[in-house]
């Protein structure tokens, strides 16, 4: 057998190999550009004199409306999907149709149509990839309507009906909090143990003794919370799941200091000190107050791993809306490693990775009242944008940087909805209560950044 290869030879690998990812992903944004710019164009000259589309083939304008979806372009890709489901009702693209239709309307928000579009796909497609990914969505769009009972019946079908499902573990999970969020306490914990039981030894065991914590907390049953966290800090394995050990161990010292226990500070302490660590960083903040310095020495590498970039435009910015402009860098960092080309599968672009969907909700205030979506590449115009953006939030969120990190990643309702099952609204709550692995881990990442970028610099970002 040959020796392994060099430790320095296998990292020049992973780079290499890192690298021709970052280029593959370039690519296919520069070509998802360019096709979108020619279907624009196409369909623009190709409509007749009342303005409608001409009848081509399914696959073509299944195609087309697709491109739109992924550049978030939703009544262009829903034109194409119409004409789909009127002239191509046997076509095996319908349920795609449906569902992309259904899903388009999820997100503008209007959930409502979207649970219409759902119930369509799902009556006669349920049996397909499209219809089991619709009844998870129609169950989504229910808790985001409020209806949460109505989504514990959409989730409840499907653990009846797709048993082995792709979603089967988070359906499980949904319908404790939706059953905490419509008060059903003893129906949430129910359902807690026959998570715990399905599926034990593995993330969602923890997750759902994750989910009675947090209900504990928010019924302010404070030694049943401490009791829960004593159940997940057994023993447990936090790999793969959407809790850690700081966290669990900050919400029992939360819930020990709200129940008066005299012990409390210790064991916020006993959370060992880490700059990359958030909830390290809130027990931090417990025991020593806000100003205390989690990077024992700031080396030249912390420099250049947290650059100021963009800074003339940064601070002007965010200076105009009252927003720290070191959370705009954090949030930058993030989202495109200050790369003004960066696109994603989504179809975010440029700095601040906007969509382009949001960006139209903001441009005029911005002063960019005709900004296309190749615009958003331009540092200037993706800056003033998406700061005004963040202003929003800020005022949505109370100031609250964890909801405007949150809410940016995994959309405004979302966050507003975690926001409300937040009690007290204490930002390590608030973060425990993050529903999507993604925009928690998320948040972690941009706090992390931001704790990091005001030890090291000034509010008009210079070194201290």
């Amino acid at each position: 057998m040959p020796d392994p290869p060099p430790e320095k030879d296998m990292r020049k690998t992973l780079r290499t190999l890192a690298a021709l990812v970052l280029l593959s992903i370039a690519a296919i944004a520069q070509t998802s550009d360019a096709t979108l710019r020619r279907i624009t164009d196409v369909d623009r000259a190709s409509r007749d004199a009342s303005g409608k589309l001409p009848v081509l083939s399914a696959a073509e304008h299944l195609s087309r409306a697709e491109t739109y979806m992924a550049n978030r372009l939703f009544p262009q890709a829903r034109e194409h999907w119409a004409i789909v489901l009127e002239k191509y009702p046997e076509d095996p693209g319908v349920s795609k149709a449906l569902f992309g239709t259904a899903r388009s309307y999820m997100w503008e928000r209007d959930y409502q149509k979207a649970v219409e579009w759902f119930d369509r796909l799902t009556k006669d497609y349920l049996m397909t990839k499209d219809g089991r990914e619709g009844l998870a969505f129609k169950g989504a769009s229910y808790v985001r309507m409020g209806k949460n009972l109505e989504a514990v019946k959409a989730y409840e079908q499907y653990t009846i009906a797709f048993p082995e499902g792709e979603r089967i573990e988070s359906a499980y999970l949904n319908i404790i909090d939706a059953l905490r969020e419509a008060g059903k306490y003893d129906d949430a914990e129910q359902w807690v143990e026959k998570t715990v039981s399905k599926f034990a030894g593995k993330p969602s065991e923890v997750n759902a003794l994750h989910a009675q914590l947090r209900m504990e907390i928010h019924r302010e049953h404070w030694s049943d919370a401490v009791s829960a966290a004593d159940r997940l800090l057994s023993g447990k394995s936090f790999t793969g799941t959407m809790a850690s050990f700081d966290e669990v161990k900050y919400l029992r010292a939360f819930a020990i200091s709200m129940d008066k226990r005299a012990n409390s500070a210790s064991v916020f302490a006993s959370i060992l000190p880490n700059p990359t660590s958030y909830y390290a960083g809130l027990a931090a903040e417990r025991v020593s107050g806000s100003n205390v310095k989690l990077i024992a020495d700031v080396t030249p590498k912390y420099y250049s791993d947290y650059p100021v970039m963009f800074r003339t435009e940064v601070v002007r910015e965010s200076k105009k809306r009252n927003i720290d402009p070191r959370f705009l860098l954090a949030i930058m960092k993030q989202e495109s490693s200050f790369k003004p080309s960066a696109k994603s599968p989504a179809g975010a672009r440029g700095l601040l990775q906007l969509v382009f969907d949001t960006a139209l909700k903001y441009n005029v205030s911005a002063g960019f009242p005709n900004v296309q979506p190749d615009d958003l590449y331009d540092p200037a115009t993706n800056i003033a944008i998406g700061s005004e953006y963040i202003k929003f939030l800020k005022d949505e969120f109370g100031g609250l940087y964890e909801g405007i990190a949150a809410s940016y990643n995994g959309g405004e309702d979302n966050a507003l909805r975690w926001l409300n099952r937040s009690k007290p609204k204490e930002p390590g709550i608030f973060t425990s209560e993050i529903g999507f692995a993604e925009s928690k881990n998320y948040v972690f990442k941009v706090m992390t950044n931001y704790r990091i970028y005001r030890e090291l610099y000034t509010e008009n970002l210079d070194r201290k």
